[in-house]
């Protein structure tokens, strides 16, 4: 039996993506692990007072866990905490609604793409520890992690050359279905026309030049949230339901 129950037993570094309650003190929670993909497991007594790792594993902290392999639910038996992000997060909305839309996509992005994982989670706790940390305004934080985390999933946009025939830009349309901007022979009717500086800050957002994307006006941050959600929901095929508590400059 104890064999068997190392056998079983794996460690892994983790984000707590979402937790909810099970029987009268035990919780399920849902993770992103850094090398065994999305993971679901059973923390057992954490809700009671006396607990030792409870607080380790609230939403949008990072622990080393170690866990015990089940049939349907794995069991965390261990939990060190690495990144205490969960507390800087919770205590201001903003930052708390945008943490909350990045560990919704992280979830749906990993439920059945496991080749991803390892990148989605570095992706994941490096935008955690930037907010937490308050480095960028919380916005633009999230609309980079969700460009970014599609492109990782495969679905990387294009601000540059036309999404579709790759003509060289810039180009003047957007469309979601099609990959990003868009060249006059390649747009689809009523295809929205972004001002030129919510383009340049789409590309900054996906590459990171935060120079740029720090000093982005917000009519521009205002219309490129929009078509990042709609680029969003197109790949994902459903709304997120976390995008809609967001609060925009």
């Amino acid at each position: 039996m104890a064999n068997s129950f190392a056998a079983r037993s794996y460690r892994d570094d983790a984000v707590v993506l979402r937790t909810h309650k099970l029987g009268e003190a035990d919780r399920i929670i849902t993770l992103l692990t850094k090398h065994h993909g999305q993971v679901r497991a059973v923390a057992k007594g954490v809700r009671r007072t006396s607990s030792r790792f409870g607080a380790r594993l609230e939403p949008f902290m990072v622990a080393d866990l170690q866990l015990v392999s089940g049939r349907t639910l794995d069991v965390v038996t261990q939990a060190v905490a690495k990144g205490a992000y969960g507390s800087s997060i919770a205590s201001d909305y903003s930052r708390y609604t945008v943490a909350a839309a990045m560990t919704e996509t992280a979830e749906k992005l990993t439920d059945a793409d496991a080749d991803s994982g390892t990148a989605q989670y570095n992706l994941l706790v490096g935008a955690l520890a930037s907010l937490s940390r308050a480095d960028h305004p919380p916005e633009l934080i999230l609309d980079s992690y969700l460009l970014r985390a599609l492109a990782t999933g495969g679905w990387a946009p294009s601000f540059t050359d036309c999404a579709r025939c790759g003509a060289p830009g810039p180009h003047t349309a957007f469309s979601a279905p099609l990959g990003g901007m868009i060249c006059n022979d390649c747009r689809p009717p009523g295809s929205p026309a972004p001002a030129p500086e919510t383009v340049v800050l789409l590309g900054a957002l996906l590459t990171g030049d935060w120079a740029t994307a720090d000093v982005s006006e917000s009519p521009h941050r205002r219309e490129a949230a929009g078509l990042v959600a709609s680029y969003l929901q197109w790949h994902l095929e459903r709304a997120l339901k976390s995008l809609k508590h967001v609060e925009r400059s």
